[in-house]
C-alpha cells in the first residue's frame, strides 16, 4: 500500500513537470565552465547524487560546502535545490553567485521565491498545489524524491544524447572506496 502511495504521488508530480526541463538544464550544464550544486538537508543529499553522476558524465562539478570546493566565477553554473526557494543560506549563495556573474538554476516546488527571483531559470518540479501534506510522506519527502527522479532522468538524457558508454562513466568512478 505505501509503495503504491509513494509511486503514485511521485508519478503525478513528474507528469506535471514540463518535458522540456531536462533539455533546459542540459543546455545550461553544457554552456557552463564548471558546475556547482547546493541544497540544504535532504535536498543537499539529492544534489550529491546528481553531482556524482555529472562527474561520471565528464562534467567539472563541485558540491558547495565541501572543503575542496573552489570559488565560483563568471561562466560557472550554480544549481540550487530548494523546495521553498527561501532557505537563508541558499539565498546568500545565490546572491554571491549572481554578484560574480555565474548563471543560476533553481530546482524548486514553487515558481515564485526569493531565489527564483535571482535565478536565470527556475525549474518547478510539479505544481505548487501538489505539495500539500501527504500521509506517510512527511516534511519535503514528495519534493525530494520527485527531484531525485527528475535529475536521474536528466542524467539518462545526458548519457543518451551524448552517447556516453557506461565503461567511460565507470572509468571516472571512485576507486578508493
Amino acid at each position: 500500500m505505501h509503495q503504491e502511495l509513494v509511486l503514485s504521488k511521485i508519478s503525478s508530480i513528474l507528469e506535471a513537470t514540463p518535458d522540456s526541463y531536462d533539455k533546459t538544464l542540459v543546455d545550461m550544464l553544457d554552456q557552463a565552465k564548471r558546475v556547482f550544486i547546493s541544497g540544504a538537508g535532504r535536498s543537499k543529499l539529492v544534489g550529491n547524487f546528481f553531482a556524482m553522476r555529472l562527474m561520471h558524465g565528464g562534467y567539472d562539478v563541485s558540491v558547495v560546502g565541501e572543503i575542496v570546493t573552489p570559488s565560483i566565477k563568471a561562466g560557472d553554473l550554480l544549481i540550487i535545490i530548494s523546495g521553498s526557494g527561501e532557505t537563508e543560506q541558499l539565498v546568500a549563495f545565490t546572491k554571491k553567485a549572481k554578484e560574480v556573474g555565474a548563471k543560476i538554476a533553481l530546482i524548486s516546488a514553487k515558481d515564485d521565491s526569493t531565489i527564483g527571483d535571482l535565478a536565470d531559470v527556475t525549474l518547478q518540479i510539479g505544481r505548487a498545489e501538489q505539495y500539500g501534506k501527504v500521509r506517510g510522506m512527511p516534511m519535503g519527502t514528495v519534493f525530494e524524491l520527485s527531484t531525485l527522479l527528475f535529475l536521474e532522468a536528466t542524467i539518462s538524457h545526458v548519457i543518451h544524447e551524448k552517447g556516453i558508454p557506461e565503461e567511460e562513466m565507470r572509468s571516472r568512478h571512485a576507486n578508493l572506496e
